[in-house]
């Protein structure tokens, strides 16, 4: 039960040590296999502390206490939980307090988490919420600060509090003028006076963005930097999406150099990752040749991932040797030995390639969510060996299984399934404050369908709540299916959230189709996610798919909240890959797919979003309708089964015979034009099939 500012200080003047970071999976089955995977990296990897993220709002609080209390009492590991403050009632904040100090953690990093929203005093009350409850909420946390304030007053010196720091300046657009850390600095100085032990700061790319904010913060005239320690946070590169999403939502400068590095190979995530690993090992050998007189320390953003860290980690000289065990509460991982600062003689690893997964290049399309990577190999079971055995630079089957971050169309089972790769405060794309400029206040259903024909066309906004950021247009893919799409959200409002066409055999190489390694080629089933009106699914869609001359072409999912009922053509085992690529010497690599548990998974989080896009609106009757949505549409995901030659448009002739069995949606939400629109002309190939 040691604090981390004892532990730094235990340290040689001269040593490095590193610290992880992990996330709470949004499956059991993920949770069950993340434990596994940190046995094996606190036995290999053996850091002076780990980090467990929080959800915004709470929204993971049992799930992140659980994860805690695996890393503090059964592995032993130094932890370190993360706590929000804001739009939190404030007895959920004591509730994690008590717990944390009950399981032993004492170090906690105190965050503020969403912007407060003044809106939300009067909209809670709306709802039926107690006003003393409001206050609790609302008032008693509005920054960061006010958290640490209120650990001291009801902890006193129990916890070591961590506070969040930003190199290149806060990313939500909170302070009037240009992003800027010197902006920052007040307020960061008034944490540190609140009762702040150390910093942790938002990762960069920028090494000499890095070291000038902390020469800054070690030579500022409040000498409140002085001897605190200050934490570099490091995001290991997985995947090019990624890396631009991330930087995007952050705010985060990629430096022209990289993007120079990375753009010929951004389709082949094997070398993504391999220029990644040069290039975090670049950064931290900058740091660590400026002068420092303490240990230098290095915190990785792991997204639950095991590969590239231990890569990076045995590159840079930073795993630090075995000790003996011992049989004490605290562990020999708890008391490890260090390694010099700035070693020489830094091992290069021997570049390593699993045969596993060949990602796919995220390109599902519309708004649309970036498909995740899945490896078609089987999970590891629970009698893995001993990670000790194998040196990192061969990992074992167990660690790659699923090297990839594994978000909606991932795998459920994996650690690194529900991936939080936005590190945003919310689940939307982009800051409350931009939402409002971008998408407006829709108080009607003809307003939403607007905004998805205008996006899914082409024009703005170039993303919806549902995007996943990564990229600021539609994929290329989204022209060859673009009729179908605009027919479902103009002829029935059915609003569209994922999609993809069929693919028959594609050369790898393709521009716009390709993916993975050269010489290799691609499939895909055709499938398209969307929200529909209730009574639409009810009386029209289900009906149309359960029938006997179309249910053996399709399979489908749906879920409505306001019965809280999920229906499905499959069986609860059934997993369907939508898309997979063969390549030289290397295994089947099924890289999107659509199961049970997922889709389960991602509708909590779907539904959310028409929540988090009505917090952001100041008008109550826009914040009304868009909740009102929430609650009354079904997400439906259908997947055609046919992608072969002549077969990849019957998923939209489906569809489209569906819509034209009913009358257009009414009464549900108001606002509807009453009129039915045309389906518009076919545009791509044939039936939006793409063949070899």
């Amino acid at each position: 039960m040691k604090k981390i500012t004892d532990k730094i200080a235990a340290l040689p003047q001269d040593a490095s040590f590193f610290s992880l970071e992990f996330f709470p999976p949004k499956t059991q089955i993920g949770l069950s296999n993340l434990q596994d995977r940190l046995q094996r990296m606190s036995q290999t990897l053996r850091p002076l502390f780990v980090n467990v993220t929080w959800g915004a709002g709470g929204c993971t609080a049992s799930r992140s206490l659980e994860l805690a209390e695996i890393c503090q009492r059964q592995l032993g590991l130094t932890t370190c939980l993360h706590l929000t403050c804001t739009n939190m009632k404030r007895k959920v904040v004591d509730e994690a307090l008590k717990e944390a100090k009950i399981m032993g953690v004492r170090n906690v990093l105190a965050l503020r988490g969403d912007p407060p929203r003044e809106e939300e005093y009067r909209l809670d009350i709306e709802n039926g919420q107690e006003e003393e409850e409001v206050k609790e909420t609302n008032e008693e946390f509005v920054w960061a600060v006010d958290l640490v304030r209120y650990i001291r007053r009801e902890y006193g010196d129990f916890f070591c509090i961590g506070v969040a720091a930003y190199p290149e300046g806060h990313s939500d657009e909170s302070h009037p003028r240009e992003q800027n850390f010197g902006n920052d600095l007040p307020y960061l100085i008034e944490k540190i006076k609140a009762g702040a032990d150390f910093l942790v700061t938002q990762f960069f790319f920028d090494a000499c963005a890095y070291t000038r904010f902390e020469k800054v913060l070690r030579d500022h005239e409040s000498g409140a930097f002085r001897n605190i320690p200050i934490i570099p946070g490091l995001l290991p590169i997985q995947n090019y999406q990624i890396l631009r999403r991330t930087s995007k939502l952050a705010h985060c400068r990629i430096p022209p150099g990289l993007l120079e590095i990375l753009d010929p190979i951004k389709a082949d995530d094997e070398k993504v990752k391999d220029k990644g690993i040069d290039a975090l090992c670049d950064i931290i050998s900058d740091i660590q040749a400026t002068r420092s007189d303490r240990p230098r320390g290095f915190h990785f953003y792991t997204l639950n991932l095991e590969k590239v860290v231990g890569s990076i980690l045995e590159r840079c000289n930073l795993i630090p040797p075995e000790q003996p065990q011992i049989n004490e509460h605290d562990s020999a991982i708890d008391d490890f030995l260090t390694v010099p600062n700035g070693t020489n003689g830094i091992p290069h690893i021997r570049k390593t390639s699993s045969n596993l997964p060949t990602s796919r290049r995220p390109s599902i399309t519309s708004n649309h969510l970036t498909a995740s990577h899945r490896s078609s190999s089987p999970a590891p079971n629970n009698s893995h060996t001993n990670p000790n055995n194998q040196p990192i630079t061969t990992p074992s089957r167990e660690a790659t299984w699923d090297d990839y971050p594994n978000g909606r169309f991932g795998d459920a089972r994996s650690p690194a399934f529900g991936t939080p790769i936005s590190y945003s405060p919310s689940s939307l794309p982009c800051t409350p404050a931009q939402a409002r400029t971008i998408w407006g206040e829709p108080t009607t259903a003809s307003d939403v369908t607007a905004l998805f024909t205008s996006h899914i066309s082409g024009n703005h906004p170039s993303q919806l709540p549902w995007s996943d950021g990564s990229s600021p247009s539609l994929s290329p893919e989204t022209a060859l299916i673009r009729s179908h799409l605009l027919a479902l959200t103009t002829t029935r409002n059915w609003w569209t959230i994922a999609s993809q066409p069929a693919v028959d055999g594609i050369p790898s190489a393709d521009s716009i189709h390709g993916w993975g390694p050269a010489k290799g080629f691609v499939f895909q089933k055709p499938f398209v996610e969307f929200f529909c009106p209730s009574s639409d699914w009810h009386d029209l869609l289900r009906p149309h798919l359960q029938s006997s001359t179309i249910k053996q072409e399709t399979s489908y999912y749906a879920f409505s909240p306001s019965h809280s009922s999920f229906e499905t053509s499959e069986n609860a085992e059934a997993v369907h890959a939508v898309t997979w690529g063969s390549f030289l010497g290397k295994e089947i690599t099924t890289a999107t797919m659509v199961e049970e548990v997922s889709f389960r998974a991602w509708c909590e989080e779907a539904f959310g979003r028409w929540d988090e896009w009505a917090r952001c609106c100041r008008g109550s009757e826009s914040r009304a309708f868009l909740r009102k949505c929430g609650r009354e549409c079904v997400l439906v995901n259908v997947i055609g089964h046919g992608y072969r030659r002549g077969e990849g448009g019957r998923l939209w002739d489906i569809l489209e015979e569906a819509m034209g069995s009913g009358k257009r949606w009414e009464g549900e939400v108001d606002g509807l034009r009453k009129e039915k629109r045309g389906r518009g002309e076919r545009d791509g190939q044939e039936n939006g099939e793409v063949m070899s």
